[in-house]
């Protein structure tokens, strides 16, 4: 969730860490900071808040020169959100900073040890131990990168650590243990983030580090060990997205933006995988077909809209693969003692590829035997480079905290791993795949078509801005679309949504409906009849309660019409894809909403976009 940023160069390292943080706000933060070294001393500013009060506080109290230095957006967690408490912190002597993203789960133990050594806290933070700790170990150690090697050793649980010394001014030392960190590689400079986006506007240069491993970075060199020291190979690779894709192009907010993109990103995680011959080629999974062939059970894991994608996924591929599929949330599943082994094929699915409960879910399952295919937009992040094989979706950069297109591309990523196992496994012949990627081909003008009707649904949402409580009902796939579209409410607007399978009413929700209370109802394509006919009666129930009732139907459902006091049209689709139409005007609707209500749209209250802690 906190962003990361580290450089040494020619430039004035200030200035390139703080637009690297304001590049990283889009992850959810509470307080910012830096530090640079002068050569003698370090020096830093830090304030809660956004970025503009660091601003503030470094317009009145200006850093000295300084080529080399390190940055810090917070979202906390061990301690409020204050000055004190963000980063960075020092060690007793002030001879190291550091910056820390993750958890240190003994950080209390090791807190009372170096209490008792004379070591005394200013913060509540588990950084300041982490510092303290480092600035102990330093003044016996070699250097900071073997002060930093002997410190990952004691420390448990997940974390990035970037340091600098004051007493050695020209390299930035940083190591990583189940959080983000990539190398950004320039010329005569070089840098340290969380995320690409905090140095993409220097170099498209990358490096992927592994797990337990250590970086010292100067101007000229970078080197890479691992926790014992010894030197590890690295793979560098290229950043196919240049800063205009992280500008808003003109929209209020990047998630209005990002809903806009939605068709072509659907188009680009379509492109090539469909091969001339008549066969779908996903060159990502690495497994081979002999071994998918004996798998004999499903298990999707996922958090939040991941999730929601992983209940559209079974609907889909138990229907064309016939095998058993479970859904699971990531943060419950390796708590539960599940049932996987050498049979068990596992999908992960997670938009940053950092999503610590998911990460440890898929540890987990692979411990048992499973294989494990991830399905992800960040290419070179941790869950993709530990599963067997992995379907990137191409959504490109979502800075918007609430996913939108890296939903839709989710969907069309499991929609493809569906086809591709009934193409594996035997369960469809040439001609039926080939129909259904037809109809995933047109599905980006279709997704364009409701985007065209954007401004009903714009309306409806100043309409709507006296409501406090919402309801969505959906079934057979439009129930998870139902779930997405409350998430979405929730997450931005910040009011009370409820998703629920329209067959399950009677049995308890139709309770809280109230006159005039807005329920969104999803109706499935009418050639599903018995579906298409019981989710009408909900609708009838709802509308006898005096519940204001804005249904999506498809363009040529007439028999809706009696029941709604308002249509959205969707293109007619299969019932499989209709999710990926069905959840655009739940995503312009929330985005609305929220910007009528006044809130930050892109980065709602206590959230973060990558959840790097369970």
């Amino acid at each position: 969730m906190c962003g990361i940023i580290g450089y040494v160069g020619p430039q004035q390292a200030v200035n390139v860490i703080v637009e690297g943080l304001r590049r990283l706000e889009y992850r959810g933060y509470d307080s910012a900071g830096v530090a640079v070294g002068t050569g003698s001393s370090i020096e830093w500013r830090k304030k809660a808040g956004k970025i503009t009060n660091l601003d503030a506080e470094l317009a009145a109290r200006p850093l000295p020169a300084s080529t080399i230095g390190i940055g810090h957006t917070r979202w906390a967690t061990h301690g409020g959100p204050t000055d004190t408490n963000a980063h960075p912190h020092l060690s007793q002597d002030g001879r190291v900073a550091l910056v820390h993203n993750g958890i240190i789960e003994n950080f209390a133990q090791l807190r009372a040890e170096l209490s008792a050594e004379g070591v005394t806290f200013r913060s509540e933070t588990d950084t300041e131990v982490a510092a303290a700790l480092l600035g102990r170990v330093l003044a016996t150690a070699a250097d900071l990168p073997s002060a930093m090697r002997q410190v990952c050793a004691r420390l448990e649980g997940a974390f990035t650590l970037v340091a600098i010394d004051a007493q050695d001014p020209d390299r930035v030392v940083a190591a990583r243990r189940n959080s983000p960190l990539v190398v950004g590689v320039g010329e005569g400079e070089n840098f340290l983030a969380s995320d690409v986006a905090a140095f993409i506007e220097h170099t498209r240069d990358a490096i992927e580090l592994g797990q337990d491993q250590v970086v010292v970075i100067t101007a000229d060199s970078i080197e890479v060990t691992d926790f014992d020291g010894s030197p590890v190979e690295v793979t560098p690779y290229h950043i196919d997205w240049d800063t205009t894709a992280a500008e808003k192009a003109g929209y209020d907010w990047f998630m209005r933006k990002e809903i806009f993109e939605q068709p072509q990103a659907v188009a680009d995680t379509l492109l090539g995988r469909y091969a001339d011959h008549g066969e779908l080629v996903l060159d990502e999974i690495r497994i081979s077909p002999e071994m998918l062939r004996r798998v004999n059970k499903i298990i999707i894991i996922g958090c939040g809209t991941a999730y929601y994608a992983g209940m559209v996924a079974k609907y889909a591929i138990e229907h064309w693969v016939r095998i058993g599929c479970e859904v699971e949330l990531a943060s419950e599943f390796r708590y539960r003692d599940p049932i996987v082994d050498a049979g068990t094929l596992c999908v992960a699915i997670s938009q940053s590829g950092e999503t610590a409960d998911t990460l440890q879910a898929i540890r987990h399952a692979r411990e048992q035997g499973a294989k494990v295919i991830a399905i992800c937009n960040t290419n070179g992040s941790t869950i993709p480079r530990e599963s067997d094989a992995v379907i990137y979706t191409h959504a490109g950069p979502e800075i918007g905290v609430a996913s939108t297109k890296g939903f839709l591309t989710q969907l069309i990523a499991c929609y493809l791993l569906g086809l591709y196992l009934a193409q594996v496994r035997g369960m469809k012949y040439g001609d039926e795949i080939s129909a259904i990627m037809d109809e995933l081909a047109g599905m980006p003008q279709k997704v364009q078509q409701v985007l065209d009707g954007a401004d009903a649904v714009y309306e409806l949402a100043h309409q709507l801005i006296d409501q406090g409580d919402y309801v969505f009902l959906g079934r057979h796939v439009g129930y998870p679309a139902a779930m997405e579209g409350a998430l979405k409410l929730k997450e931005i607007a910040y009011l009370h949504a409820e998703g629920f399978a329209a067959g399950e009413l009677k049995h308890g929700p139709i309770a809280i409906i109230n006159p005039d209370m807005p329920v969104f109802v999803i109706v499935p394509p009418a050639g599903r009849d018995q579906l298409h006919d019981k989710v009408v009666s909900n609708i009838q129930e709802v509308r006898a309660r005096g519940a204001r009732t804005i249904v999506l139907a498809e363009e040529d459902d007439t028999e809706v019409d009696a029941y709604a006091e308002r249509i959205i049209r969707l293109p007619k689709v299969s019932t499989l894809l209709q999710p990926v139409l069905a959840v655009v005007p739940l995503q312009l609707f929330a985005c609305e909403l929220a910007t009528a209500l006044g809130n930050d749209v892109d980065q709602p209250r206590n959230l973060a976009k990558s959840v790097t802690v369970e």
